[in-house]
């Protein structure tokens, strides 16, 4: 018995230090194909729509366009086969980015719900109080610097970070997902002062991929900040023919000058970014 344990107590070991060796300090099996992460920017006009799909089958959405985009919203995502929604983010109450939100809630299982604290009156904002109080959910205050996973996929809430803003589009909810080796970056409606608070509090925001603030107003994208985050792309999810100008030629001469490669809804429709977590397609 002595040498039969002698004999396996080596091989015992060689086992578990390979075992040990093929997961990070985080449990992660890091020789194991990460597979694919799907993110979807719909072509929702002169708003946003997010939805992101993990390999594993969790799901996120970030937005849900305007209030007579909620059929298009809906339909997109039961097409996809989706009946649960692990994770909703609700930008900030304006209507071009919550305004499918209560029909989301109303078509769909919800696990978490995200949205800001903000007092805030419309008809729009109401529906989707109202929506989620029907079906007995609750709101979860963003904090920034909170992370939180999702499948295969870390997620890292940015801000909101001051209590109060005057303006309603720096409530914003910002999201920064890393994938493996790749990392992408929504912005909501966020400002160029979100844009420094974010630098300020010295967050890791460098990434392949930023979907544009505020549709690519001259108000977001400062310099500074799009050189913070490095992108390779720059996602705009905007109106054709919109009449507040977007994107601005500024901010698109800033994208062309630092080499980003632009990808418009208005021009592509709805855009389709694939990630194995080391390489990322666009699907054009």
């Amino acid at each position: 018995m002595n040498k039969l344990l002698k004999t396996l107590i080596p091989i015992i070991i060689a086992i578990a230090a390979f075992a040990f060796n093929l997961f990070t300090d985080d449990g992660i099996n890091k020789d194991v194909p990460l597979g694919q992460v799907k993110i979807h920017f719909l072509d929702v006009g002169q708003a946003d729509s997010i939805l992101i799909q993990d390999a594993s089958g969790q799901t996120m959405l970030i937005d849900a366009g305007n209030n007579g985009d909620s059929d298009l919203v809906v339909s997109y995502i039961r097409n996809l086969g989706i009946d649960h929604i692990d994770v909703l983010i609700g930008t900030h109450p304006h209507e071009d980015h919550i305004g499918g939100l209560d029909d989301v809630i109303e078509n769909f299982d919800i696990g978490k719900i995200y949205m800001p604290k903000v007092n805030h009156s419309s008809k729009t904002y109401e529906d989707v109080l109202m929506a989620i109080k029907n079906k007995g959910y609750k709101i979860t205050p963003p904090q920034a610097g909170s992370t939180f996973d999702l499948g295969n996929a870390e997620y890292t809430i940015l801000s909101p970070i001051s209590k109060t803003y005057s303006d309603t589009n720096n409530y914003s909810i910002t999201v920064k997902l890393d994938y493996g080796e790749n990392s992408f970056l929504f912005m909501g409606d966020a400002e160029k002062m979100v844009e420094n608070e974010i630098i300020k509090m010295g967050y890791p925001i460098q990434a392949d991929l930023i979907k544009l603030g505020h549709h690519g107003s001259m108000y977001s994208s400062s310099d500074d900040f799009l050189d913070k985050v490095n992108p390779t792309y720059a996602i705009i999810s905007v109106g054709e023919g919109n009449s507040y100008g977007h994107p601005d030629p500024e901010v698109m001469t800033k994208l062309e000058e630092r080499g980003i490669k632009s990808y418009r809804t208005d021009e592509m429709g709805t855009i389709v970014v694939e990630s194995d977590g080391s390489q990322i397609k666009i699907e054009k």
